[in-house]
């Protein structure tokens, strides 16, 4: 699950600096304007990764329960 969060965040990450420094969005190009609520939908399920990924910052990864 760890891993997929990071790769959702990643995937949002790449998209971001893709309009930052290119105005390209990504997402967009791929799905085009017909499947917008797609589009939507991937934005909403990197965002819900990115929230659950903050968590990541306040774990102590030493302590694990057997």
């Amino acid at each position: 699950m760890k891993k997929l969060i990071l790769i959702l965040m990643i995937i949002g990450g790449i998209n971001w600096g893709l309009i930052g420094f290119f105005g390209y969005n990504l997402v967009a190009s791929i799905f085009g304007p017909n499947l917008e609520l797609i589009s939507r939908i991937i934005y909403a399920v990197v965002g819900l990764a990115s929230l659950y990924g903050i968590s990541f910052l306040f774990r102590d990864e030493r302590v694990r329960a057997s």
